[in-house]
């Protein structure tokens, strides 16, 4: 099961996490998100849990807890919708012909 942890400390370290989260069953796997231009924590994260039962008792156990002075927020993660708008690309607005117009002389 993947679960969210919201809330985490920016200076917290995978392992970290895991061993919170190991103290109800067996990890998978631990992904802080990180911000692609500094590398610092976002302050979230996923932990994917092998066993569901493990999985709720973690988050039951977890959640609201105090870490590094920081509320954990820790619940099932939900499917990533997809982006709407479509192309996002670089093509901007407008511009276009702006020349100073004088009403006496049209063009």
């Amino acid at each position: 099961m993947r679960i969210f942890v919201g809330g985490l400390p920016y200076n917290i370290e995978e392992g970290e996490v895991r061993q919170q989260f190991e103290k109800f069953g067996t990890v998978a796997s631990v992904n802080i998100i990180t911000d692609k231009m500094t590398g610092r924590s976002k302050g979230f994260g996923f932990v994917d849990m092998e066993n569901d039962e493990e999985a709720k008792k973690a988050m039951s156990g977890l959640n609201g807890m105090e870490l590094d002075g920081k509320k954990l927020t820790v619940n099932a993660a939900e499917d990533r919708k997809p982006r709407e708008g479509g192309n996002r690309g670089g093509h901007g607005g407008g511009g276009g012909y702006n020349k100073r117009r004088d009403d006496n002389n049209r063009w």
